[in-house]
């Protein structure tokens, strides 16, 4: 009996090149196609029903272990069983088996690599790993991500949400997402314990409680005038790109990565791309008279391609120089970026002009009405005149035009 079921030998299936199908009995067979591939096929009728079932290739499953797998098939059916149901069965409960073992850290990295190319900045992915590897990682990442809970979630955040406010809530709403995404992937089922309303926000004071809102340092404007004398006393590149910072009302991250293809001397305008302006929208800067004359004076000493150079070559200068140039002037009360707070305080109290304006001069963001004005051409032209204005009050010239006026009084006394 054995003899009239094993037919094929290994040389034989090796030597076998003609397309067919070649029988080893018991149901067995070698199949060749059309291309010359060979695989092990077990034929079986169940229910008055023909059916084929593919045992894999020769190269990965030898003729004894086709025999095995042939074998376990005739059992099945002899039990009642159809053995292509009774994989698919199998390779389902694997799935799920699967399922419950996928971690918390491997949806984490499959769901950055999935939206990273979709990301603005580069550095996205980056943050989001290093903030996830370093607060929920070591509560959870190595657990099956349908584990994680509202307490787990806690652990991550009780220690953090009161010290590092900012922080802790990047973090939950990175883990947040995650979870969303191996919920929706079905990995998870369930609430999203991550969620803030109706979960966390029972258990957590809101961030806008616990954060101490702390602004940058700023000077009085009224004080602008003095400081800016002892600032052109100073010497050295920082010493200029602070008094551009303050002329042009722009960021630091603005003025520090300028370079000169920015600047047109010839229009009196600095054109900072998109790329660099947190809006993501291109802002042309008006260059007054005194911030063209600080211009001039680093182009003479120009070393590379930034108005601001740095120490080694084809760099900008350090974001920190500022911060130590203040700290030189025993000003370490006051910072670079507060410079624009001290504008903003001078435009609303000290001139006429409309409180939108200044927004746009500091690139913030403006109602619809205002953008289509700018558009239209004139509010580039006025925020020109308050530029200059600004550089005749921070010079001492506190009338330079006739929008500037005293402490502004209520409507009808000046």
């Amino acid at each position: 009996m054995a003899q009239s079921i094993k037919r094929l030998s290994s040389l034989a299936v090796k030597a076998q090149s003609e397309r067919g199908f070649y029988a080893d009995g018991g149901g067995l067979y070698l199949q060749i196609s059309k291309f010359g591939t060979k695989s092990w096929v077990f034929r079986f009728t169940q229910n008055k029903r023909r059916r084929e079932m593919g045992l894999g290739p020769i190269h990965t499953v030898t003729l004894s272990e086709a025999r095995e797998e042939a074998l376990t098939c005739r059992k099945l059916l002899r039990a009642g069983t159809d053995p292509i149901e009774q994989r698919k069965l199998l390779l389902g409960q694997a799935q799920a088996e699967a399922v419950k073992t996928m971690t918390f850290k491997a949806c984490a990295e499959k769901y950055i690599s999935a939206h990273s190319a979709g990301w603005k900045n580069v550095k996205h992915s980056s943050q989001w790993s290093n903030t996830l590897a370093t607060y929920a990682y070591p509560v959870f990442g190595d657990l099956p991500v349908q584990a994680v809970d509202i307490g787990l979630v806690m652990k991550v955040l009780e220690p953090i949400w009161f010290t590092k406010t900012e922080t802790a809530g990047r973090v939950r709403g990175r883990i947040e997402a995650i979870l969303d995404w191996a919920t929706v992937r079905k990995y998870r089922e369930g609430e999203n314990p991550a969620r803030w309303k109706g979960h966390l926000d029972t258990l957590l004071p809101a961030r806008s409680k616990v954060t101490k809102v702390k602004h940058h340092a700023a000077l009085g404007y009224d004080d602008m005038g003095a400081f800016m004398a002892k600032l052109r006393l100073q010497d050295g590149i920082s010493a200029r790109g602070l008094e551009l910072l303050i002329l042009t009302a722009a960021r630091t991250s603005e003025v520090i990565k300028a370079t000169w293809q920015e600047i047109d001397f010839d229009k009196s305008v600095w054109v900072i791309p998109a790329e660099r302006m947190k809006s993501g929208k291109e802002h042309r800067v008006p260059l007054s008279p005194v911030a063209l004359n600080v211009l001039t004076e680093l182009k003479k000493t120009a070393l590379n391609d930034f108005v601001l150079p740095g120490l080694r070559s084809n760099t900008a200068l350090s974001n920190m120089a500022f911060l130590q140039l203040l700290k030189r002037m025993e000003r370490a009360d006051v910072t670079a970026h507060g410079f624009r707070s001290t504008f903003r305080d001078w435009a609303a109290e000290r001139t006429a002009y409309p409180q939108e304006l200044a927004e746009m001069a500091l690139a913030h963001a403006v109602t619809n009405k205002v953008e289509a004005a700018y558009r239209r051409g004139d509010m580039f032209d006025k925020r020109r005149k308050i530029m200059d204005d600004w550089a005749g009050f921070c010079s001492g010239d506190a009338g330079a035009s006739g929008n500037v006026v005293g402490i502004r009084q209520p409507q009808g006394e000046h």
